[in-house]
């Protein structure tokens, strides 16, 4: 196992200090091959702040309480604020490697929500990176040194790490969101060319391999109905143009645009359109009566 950590005051207790907005207390690194285990646990937490990131391998938290586990994989971070509950273990067999800093100061929750790092959550996804591994061994060094300045130095680098965590954070969610965009945009794509065919959603998402629920879910809030309330949208959006401008009957509309059955297409354009389909087709093409003119 190789360890590599330094501690402002010469001390593994930590403290709090609010005579500046930013303190780094405490910096370090883990790394486990041959040893099996390395456990922490403090179920009264800290007085300060703690970032672990996650450089390789992985990390097996508990976060509320000792009988949840969550693992935590390479290029996540996992904040911890001051009084939270902390247990957990790095494996040997997980090849992990940690780097982690402990702050405090006056200005600390301001200063996190800044650089994104809501109150309400706890692991964020940054990847893996050289840059994060080169500015947490400064920070140790800094420590050790203790050159001219140093403390400013110290809260400058813990600044620089947080914006560059925030700026993958910002760029992961823009991903995220991109494909998200692209994704929705096939499937209103695939809707609108498919629509009179036989459509199974849930064969739709595991094709595109999304989850049901998934799926359903982020369509919504990208359409604002449900795939198949899109769908029936698109079927009576077009019965409609069909029976104002053909002569088709309405069995043959109904199954135009993907209904076999016209019993059931008549009582949903009903329901949508508050008219049977011939009454629909009756009403547009009855005049509207003219006004008197006085």
């Amino acid at each position: 196992m190789y360890i590599n950590s330094s501690y402002k005051n010469h001390s593994v207790l930590d403290f709090k200090d609010k005579s500046k907005p930013l303190i780094v207390g405490s910096c370090g690194t883990y790394r486990l091959s041959s040893h099996p285990k390395l456990p922490t646990y403090r179920p009264r937490g800290r007085v300060d702040f703690q970032i672990i990131y996650i450089a390789s391998g992985r990390a097996h938290f508990h976060f509320g309480c000792p009988e949840n586990e969550t693992i935590v994989t390479a290029g996540n971070i996992v904040l911890f604020r001051p009084k939270e509950f902390q247990k957990y273990e790095y494996y040997g067999i997980d090849k992990t490697e940690v780097y982690w800093v402990h702050f405090t100061g006056s200005d600390v929750k301001n200063i996190l929500r800044k650089y994104g790092f809501p109150d309400d959550k706890r692991i964020f996804a940054v990847g893996t990176s050289l840059e994060y591994e080169r500015v947490f061994k400064r920070i140790i060094l800094e420590i050790q040194r203790r050159q001219d300045d140093y403390e400013e130095m110290l809260a400058l680098l813990l600044r620089h790490l947080l914006i560059i965590f925030h700026r993958e954070i910002t760029r992961e969610r823009i991903l995220k969101n991109e494909y998200l965009d692209r994704e929705m945009e096939t499937a209103v794509s695939y809707f609108n060319e498919n629509y009179n065919r036989d459509i199974n959603i849930e064969e739709y998402a595991a094709s595109r391999g999304m989850s049901i629920s998934w799926f359903i879910r982020n369509f919504k809030k990208y359409a604002g109905t449900t795939p198949m309330q899109f769908v029936t949208s698109i079927r009576i959006t077009n019965a409609q143009m069909l029976l104002e401008t053909t002569n088709y009957a309405v069995n043959e509309i109904a199954r135009i645009v993907g209904y076999d059955n016209p019993l059931y297409f008549s009582r949903l354009f009903h329901k949508q359109k508050g008219y049977s389909p011939s009454q629909y087709r009756k009403k547009q093409l009855t005049p509207s009566p003219k006004r008197k003119q006085i």
